[in-house]
Parts: structure tokens; sequence; C-alpha cells
């Protein structure tokens, strides 16, 4: 398929206090989940003045792609749409349809399968083509990229850079932590073709951090999760970061670099699961600390997106390392034909 655009399809996230509200109204549309779950959850956007960084560092993102893009002489304009916040994702393929756009390639901001990382946003696809109609323009959805080579290499420099906050005489006892967003225990069951045996998402979150540690020379790391929402009733992936710094400490561990493989920007779980709450967990256990930084601001990032554009516009192989299966690209919100992306809608990731 040829492209006319890019639209870049994200989450989306508050920009002032009074829309944190409403914008979490819109995450859990449908989920019954309770008020004072959402007035808790709020606080966490007002700690930081009601604005989220998400909208913001997908704009820096956006930039840099349209700079790789004239740097490498395709003429693809970017949009840019969201699920929960302005833009909305509906609106911005509403103003492609307008502006003529025929066809685009979609790139979303999250790496992997399963519903919430994959068939959700295939789900934002469909909806925002059924609002608009007729007129909506034809849309692809790039393939899932968690093991793409400049990823995994943007993350192994950061690690690298992480290890160097630690104080001198700690680093050689350093534990690598890599973090990725808890799911239900079910839902992660369910990801991926049945033949393959499912748990397609929690498998190449470790392979990610598999590739990472190995290309940092971590022969030993721990892949633990975060940002669990929910009710406790209901299992979850297991353990949650500042659980498994108790544990760490326990066991005579006193340094730690935590790399949030699981996200490709700072959203605000990263700053507040990780920047706070598990680094000042840490700090009472004496313990040293220090965080990754996410990818979406290296150039290299910008540099995948435009790789996987020319993967799709000129039938190119894809650019893998790992074993673990990653699916392709799929047109108007149709669901992997190998069902790599189980239709369950688990609690928010």
């Amino acid at each position: 398929m040829a492209a006319d655009a890019l639209l870049l399809l994200s989450f989306g996230g508050p920009e002032r206090p009074e829309d944190v509200m409403p914008f979490l109204e819109n995450v859990t549309r449908g989920r019954g989940v309770p008020r004072e779950r959402l007035e808790e959850v709020a606080q966490h956007y007002l700690h930081f003045g009601g604005v989220s960084p998400i909208n913001a560092l997908n704009l820096a993102i956006i930039a840099a792609v349209e700079g790789e893009l004239a740097a490498a002489g395709i003429d693809l304009p970017v949009y840019f749409g969201n699920r929960n916040w302005h833009p909305m994702v509906e609106d911005t393929v509403a103003r492609m349809a307008a502006d003529g756009v025929g066809s685009a390639l979609v790139f979303p901001t999250s790496a992997w399968g399963g519903y919430s990382g994959c068939l959700q946003y295939q789900e934002d696809i469909t909806r925002s083509r059924a609002a608009v109609g007729a007129p909506a323009p034809e849309l692809v959805k790039l393939r899932q990229y968690f093991d793409h080579p400049l990823l995994i290499e943007s993350f192994a420099d950061a690690i690298r850079a992480a290890v160097q906050q630690i104080p001198a005489d700690r680093r050689e006892r350093i534990r690598l932590v890599f973090t990725a967003h808890s799911i239900p225990v079910s839902a992660d069951e369910a990801a991926g073709p049945p033949a393959d045996g499912g748990r397609l998402y929690s498998r190449q979150v470790a392979e990610a951090a598999r590739l990472c540690a190995a290309a940092t020379g971590f022969g030993e790391y721990d892949v633990v999760w975060q940002s669990r929402s929910g009710p406790p009733q209901v299992p979850w992936l297991e353990p949650d970061i500042v659980d498994h710094l108790d544990t760490l400490s326990g066991k005579g561990v006193d340094a730690v670099v935590v790399c949030p493989v699981g996200f490709v920007s700072d959203h605000l779980e990263v700053i507040w699961d990780l920047d706070n709450e598990a680094k000042e967990r840490a700090a009472e256990l004496e313990m040293a600390f220090a965080r990754a930084a996410t990818p979406g601001t290296d150039p290299r990032f910008a540099r995948l997106v435009v790789e996987l554009i020319r993967e799709h516009l000129d039938g190119g192989d894809p650019r893998r390392l790992g074993a673990v299966p990653g699916y392709g690209c799929t047109e108007n919100g149709a669901p992997c034909a190998v069902g790599c992306c189980a239709v369950s809608r688990p609690a928010r990731r």
C-alpha cells in the first residue's frame, strides 16, 4: 500500500488540572472503576500540576520524525491523534480526510502485542474511521517493534548512562531491573496465537529485557512490573517494582539500575512509579538507585519510525533481534490474522 501520510497514535494525557478527571473518565469508560479510585489516580497528575508529559513528548517525537523523513526524501505529512485526550484520534482522522489523505500508515507508541499494546490501537483505528465514515482514509498500523535494533541500542545506552549515576564504590554490585506495565494475568495468558501458548506480552517484555541486558554485559537481571490497577482480587503480573526492591534489599543488594523497558517515553506512570515511589523506597532502604531514560527523545527512535515506514513502503525485511514472535501490519483496524491480540478488555494498562 502506498501512503499519503503518517498518523502517530498514542494514549493521551491531561494538559491542565481541570482536564484530569475528564481524562481519567475517558480512560476508564465502560469499566466500572469507582470514583474514589479515579480521585486517587488524579492526585498523581495533580502532583505535577495536572499536566501529563506525554503530549509534549509525542510532539517532540513527531518533530524528530518529520526531520528524519525529510532527510530520507520521504514526503509524508505527520498527524497526531490520541485515544483518551485531545487531539482525539477521531478528530485527527476527520482532519486527514478533509486534507485529502486517502491512505496513511499508523505508528502506535506501544511496541508490544496483546490487547492493550496492540489490539486496542486497532480498535482506535476502527472507531475513528467509523466516526468519519466514507471519506475516512485507509489506515495501516505498522508492526510491533519491541526487539528492533535501534530500540535496544537506545535502551542499552540509557542503562550505561544510569550505571554512571551509581556511586563508583557500588557499581560492581548493581542489580539491573527491567519494568513494564502490569496487566491482568488472564489478559496475558490470552495474548498470542493459541498454538503458540499465549503470554505474548510478557514474553516480548522478557525478550526485550534479555536483549538489553546482553547488550550491556549484565549476566543477571530481573523483570518486574509496575502501575497495576484494578481490584486486588484479580491477579496481575507480579512482582511490583517497589515490592521487589524490598526483596532485593533483604538479599543485601544496595545498588539498583531500573530500566523501564516497557515504555517508549516518560509517561506519568514512569515518573510517578519509578522517579517517585520506587526512588523514595530505595532511599528508605539505603539503596543507590538510578533510572534509565526511555528512548522517545533519542534520535534513534525517530530513525526507527522511518525504518518501519520504509520497510512497509519498500517491502524490506524487518530488522529484528529477538526470537519471540512479533506481528505485522494490519489494515483499517483489523486484528492480526494470526490472532496475536486476544479480543478481551482487561482493566486499563
